[in-house]
């Protein structure tokens, strides 16, 4: 198997020092196994994506050292592939339309133990149900947000996803803990059509990626997406979840953080070998 990896940045903000670092690991790690590394732009969110961003992207990690595969792939291009799964989802009836908004699941997932803090799943309070009887009937419904009945999704699923690194763990993937600690997840919002769930699962796929190399904070999402490759038929790839970069208070990174941006340390002087010794490599 020929190692291939990704880095897949949204140009929504500045990268920062922890965007560096996952992408300059994604890029060693290729480099000494003798594979590949290709560039991803999860621009699915339009209303926040910005060409500008988009740029310097492109200019800082050039400015790091690093080449990619052409052509760069864009998740906005790929609309028909994401429609397309959610159909084939959606005919046999593991889909259903989702009319709540985060008030309404906050409080639903509250009661009746109103001052209880709801279960967290990996996608944020595990949903409590409440449109999961609506009509699953015709063709899959425009515009509406779609939620993966996980009960049903997760029927029969015994499955491992594995990871290398020093920490590396071999997980299990298994219905009760789907059903009871992840939930019903949305796979497609009412603005996007798709969502990261869906769209990273598919565009690891369709670029062929042996191994994903991302943060730590996306480990108790991987269950999600191995359930959405057996699903779809799609093969599950080795996970690299590396530690995350933070701040001196122990806070992580965001992109709202401008005084960590590549960008800002480019402009105070730093050289690319000065940013791989901030962030440990």
């Amino acid at each position: 198997m020929t190692f291939r990896t990704r880095f897949a940045p949204s140009p929504t903000g500045p990268l920062h020092l922890g965007h560096a670092y996952s992408a300059l690991l994604a890029h060693d790690m290729a480099l000494k196994a003798g594979g590949s590394f290709v560039l991803r732009i999860e621009d699915i969110d339009q209303s926040r994506a910005r060409p500008e961003w988009e740029a310097q992207i492109f200019d800082d990690l050039a400015w790091l050292g690093l080449s990619w595969a052409e052509p760069v792939m864009r998740q906005s291009d790929r609309a028909p592939v994401y429609r397309k799964a959610l159909d084939t989802l959606w005919q046999r009836g593991l889909l259903y339309p989702c009319l709540c908004n985060r008030r309404d699941i906050m409080e639903a997932a509250s009661a009746p133990q109103e001052g209880v803090t709801p279960p967290m799943g990996p996608d944020g309070i595990i949903y409590p149900g409440t449109c999961r009887g609506r009509d699953r009937s015709g063709p899959l419904p425009d515009g509406a947000a779609l939620r993966l009945d996980m009960a049903r999704a997760a029927r029969g699923i015994d499955a491992v996803f594995t990871e290398t690194g020093t920490n590396a763990r071999t997980v299990r993937v298994d219905a009760e803990t789907l059903i009871s600690q992840v939930g019903d997840v949305v796979l497609a919002r009412r603005d996007m059509g798709t969502s990261y769930h869906l769209s990273v699962v598919l565009d690891d796929a369709a670029q062929d990626i042996t191994h994903v190399v991302r943060g730590e904070d996306l480990f108790e999402a991987t269950q999600i997406h191995v359930v959405l490759q057996r699903l779809l038929g799609l093969p599950t790839p080795i996970y690299h979840h590396h530690p995350l970069i933070r701040d001196e208070a122990g806070k992580r990174l965001a992109k709202r953080d401008d005084a960590r941006a590549i960008a800002t340390y480019r402009a105070a002087g730093d050289s690319p070998a000065d940013i791989r010794a901030r962030v440990g490599l």
